[in-house]
């Protein structure tokens, strides 16, 4: 008998998406992939270099549970050169990228009926993971007018005696868009712990992206190497939590986990202290993308009212046209076999949108838009 979370775990739709495509390209079908946030660059040599000599050098064994201790002082080190605050390795836990480590933490937050504050749009998989330990997800409205941004007063309506974290992700996926250090500062006032994804930091391009632990040390951070350093597939992450909290996932990441990678791990090491002028190549480059995207999709007729500063995404308002994110998507790629992300995958007050990724080239994001463009003319005379 299959469990009932099990059966009602919504899919993640842009890897329905995603698949469908790749489907398509087996059957000789050319496919624009601007659908999927994956880095488009191959992972820095120094870093590959740094995971060729650990295998060599026979650390291919399970590691501490909580990981390397140079790769979480190295963490330690980040974390007080680019934001100026002090954590300490023993509060840091390595993980196999960061869905572990989001699972670990609604693990040790969630009873039943308990409720993690999220923003919608959201990431697809924050009310999946919520609702897969009991908890409830409670959903504070954020609009494109307003770029999005979250407010301390909407967050502080929805606080109940039954909210045990405010969930905060800037630079945001789907939007792009950045919370201010003043706005972060208020919202960690609430009281409430904070649970910040930062797994876009790194990549920001006209404003300065802040850590939640700038403002409070009531919070819980998820980061990891897989968007800035090009490393999707080693699957490296990790979590940062108050001391308090970290013997109980310790614990957790023993019995299900074990330990991440071992040589992967000594790569983060040479992520964080090796990578840097790769990462600045990269984001030029990314920001590049984005200015084009930009501009090309304010052409072809979607609405960008305020432009995203962070991450590799741009919501496009497709609401002149379409009620039906989900729909439009799968027509999209039948029809001009470009992939694109429904926003119904990131909530509801994310439908009549579609989220466009530039982790491609500038020529296949070029080619994706005129094959979007010749289609919507063709369909809805646009």
């Amino acid at each position: 008998m299959i469990t009932k979370r099990a059966n009602e775990i919504p899919p993640f739709i842009v890897m329905d998406i995603l698949e469908k495509a790749q489907e398509m390209q087996r059957q000789g079908r050319d496919i624009v992939h601007l659908e999927i946030g994956e880095p488009d660059f191959d992972t820095p040599e120094c870093i590959k270099e740094a995971c060729y000599r650990a295998m060599r050098n026979g650390e291919t064994h399970y590691t501490h549970s909580q990981g390397i201790i140079e790769l979480r002082e190295a963490i330690c080190e980040h974390y007080y050169n680019k934001y100026g605050v002090r954590v300490t390795p023993d509060q840091v836990v390595i993980t196999s990228g960061t869905s572990p480590a989001m699972l670990i933490l609604f693990a040790l937050l969630l009873n039943n009926g308990d409720e993690i504050i999220i923003s919608d749009p959201y990431y697809a998989c924050y009310p999946n993971f919520i609702r897969f330990f009991e908890g409830i997800p409670v959903t504070v409205n954020v609009y494109e007018e307003e770029g999005f941004q979250y407010t301390p007063e909407a967050i502080k309506e929805k606080i109940s005696k039954r909210t045990k974290g405010i969930m905060i992700n800037s630079p945001s996926n789907p939007t792009g868009n950045l919370l201010s250090a003043e706005r972060m500062e208020k919202i960690a006032s609430l009281g409430v712990p904070v649970i910040s994804d930062e797994i876009y930091h790194g990549l920001v391009y006209e404003d300065t992206e802040h850590s939640i632990l700038e403002f409070t040390d009531n919070a819980f951070v998820f980061n990891g190497f897989s968007k800035t350093y090009a490393m999707t597939g080693w699957r490296l992450g990790y979590l940062i939590a108050p001391r308090a909290y970290i013997r109980p996932i310790q614990k957790m990441l023993q019995n299900l986990f074990i330990s991440a990678n071992a040589f992967v791990q000594r790569s983060g090491v040479a992520a964080l202290r090796e990578a840097e002028s790769d990462v600045i190549r990269m984001k030029n480059i990314y920001n590049e993308r984005r200015k084009f995207l930009i501009r090309r999709l304010r052409e072809i007729g979607l609405g960008v009212k305020v432009e995203p500063t962070g991450a590799f995404y741009v919501l496009g308002n497709i609401k002149s046209f379409s009620g039906d994110s989900y729909r439009t998507a799968y027509e999209i790629l039948e029809n001009a076999s470009v992939g694109v992300t429904p926003g119904i995958d990131f909530g509801t007050n994310c439908e009549g949108y579609l989220r466009f990724s530039y982790a491609n080239s500038i020529e296949n994001i070029a080619e994706g838009l005129n094959r979007l463009e010749k289609y919507l003319k063709e369909t809805y005379g646009m």
